[in-house]
C-alpha cells in the first residue's frame, strides 16, 4: 500500500469520496494529508486587503478540519496558496514526497462513475506520483478491495501496474484479474469495417491470451475492441482498476494518454493511474506486444 498519500479537498461531497478511497489505499502505518488549495494573496482583489486574506485562510482551515472530522480519519491538514488546484497539489505532492495523490470525481457525472471537472483533471496531468480517482458516491458505500483489475500487455508500464497490484493484493488479500485489449486499428474509427479473423485477429488474441497465461496467480483474458471502452466495462468486475500511463512527458510524471483520459471520464470503479516507470524513455523501449495491443493508458 501507499505510505504517503495526499488528498485534494474542496468541501464538496467528491472530497469525501477521495478521502474514503485514500483510506483504503494508504498503509495503516502510512501518512495521510488533506490539502485545500485557495488563491489567498495571489488573488488580485485579496492582495490589497489583509482582512480578506485572513478570512479566506480561516475558512480554508475550518473546511479542512470539518472534512477530517466528517471522514473520521487521522490526517494532517494543509492549506495551499496557488492559482489553480492542479498547480497547488503538484507542488504539495513534491514538497512532501507523496507517492499517491487522490481526487474525487465531479458531481455532474453518472452515479458510480469517475468524471473529473477541469480543475480536478488538471491535478492529474504532470503529477509527480500515482493518482487515484474515486467514483461519485464512493464515500457512501466504500467497498473492500477484494478484486484488483490490471490493464496488461507486457509493456513496462503494464508490468509496473502488475507489480503495484501484487503489492496491494499481498496486503489486502485481493484476487488479481488482468485484461489485455487487442486494439481496433485507426481506420476503424473512420467507419471502415474492422479486420476479420482472417486478417490476423485470432492470432493476436491467441498471443495475448498466451502472454496472460504465463502470469502466475492471476486470472487473465484478452478482448478485442476499443481500449477505453473495454477497460471501463472491465471496471464493473473489479473493486480497483490499475493502469499505467503512456502519455509522453517528463519521466516519473503522470501524463494522460488517450486511454487513461477516457477512463478518467468513464471508469466504473476506483481508478489508479501510475506514471511512466523510469526505465521507459521513449516509444522504442516498449516491447513489440505493446505496439499490437493496448493495455497501458
Amino acid at each position: 500500500m501507499f505510505k504517503n498519500t495526499l488528498v485534494g479537498v474542496d468541501g464538496r461531497p467528491n472530497s469525501r469520496d477521495g478521502i474514503a478511497l485514500a483510506s483504503r489505499l494508504t498503509d495503516p502505518d502510512g501518512a495521510l494529508t488533506l490539502a485545500h488549495v485557495h488563491a489567498g494573496r495571489l488573488r488580485p482583489t485579496h492582495a490589497v486587503s489583509p482582512a480578506l486574506i485572513r478570512d479566506e485562510a480561516q475558512t480554508a482551515s475550518k473546511l479542512l478540519e470539518d472534512e477530517r472530522a466528517a471522514a473520521d480519519v487521522q490526517a494532517r491538514i494543509v492549506r495551499i496558496e496557488a492559482l489553480s488546484p492542479g498547480r497547488g497539489l503538484h507542488g504539495q505532492a513534491e514538497e512532501q514526497d507523496a507517492d499517491l495523490l487522490v481526487v474525487g470525481s465531479c458531481r455532474h457525472g453518472v452515479l458510480g462513475r469517475a468524471m473529473l471537472g477541469d480543475d480536478t483533471r488538471a491535478a492529474l496531468n504532470g503529477a509527480p506520483c500515482a493518482v487515484a480517482i474515486a467514483p461519485v458516491g464512493y464515500a457512501n458505500e466504500p467497498k473492500e478491495i477484494a478484486r484488483i483489475g490490471i490493464a496488461y500487455n507486457g509493456s513496462p508500464e503494464s508490468r509496473q501496474a502488475l507489480a503495484v497490484a501484487r503489492e496491494l493484493a499481498t496486503q489486502t488479500g485481493a484476487s488479481l484479474h488482468a485484461l489485455e485489449v487487442v486494439s481496433i486499428p485507426t481506420f476503424a474509427y473512420a467507419g471502415v469495417v474492422a479486420p476479420t479473423a482472417g486478417d490476423g485477429l485470432d492470432e493476436m488474441l491467441e498471443e495475448a491470451n498466451a502472454r496472460l497465461g504465463k502470469l502466475t496467480d492471476i486470472e487473465g483474458r484478452a478482448a478485442y475492441g476499443l481500449a477505453g471502452e473495454e477497460l471501463a466495462a472491465f471496471g464493473d468486475e473489479v473493486d480497483l482498476l490499475i493502469v499505467g500511463s503512456r502519455g509522453y512527458g517528463p519521466l516519473r510524471r503522470l501524463m494522460l494518454g488517450s486511454t487513461s483520459d477516457y477512463l478518467q471520464r468513464h471508469a466504473r470503479c476506483p481508478l489508479l493511474v501510475l506514471p511512466r516507470p523510469a526505465t521507459v524513455e521513449d516509444d522504442e523501449d516498449s516491447e513489440p506486444a505493446a505496439r499490437e495491443t493496448v493495455a497501458a493508458a
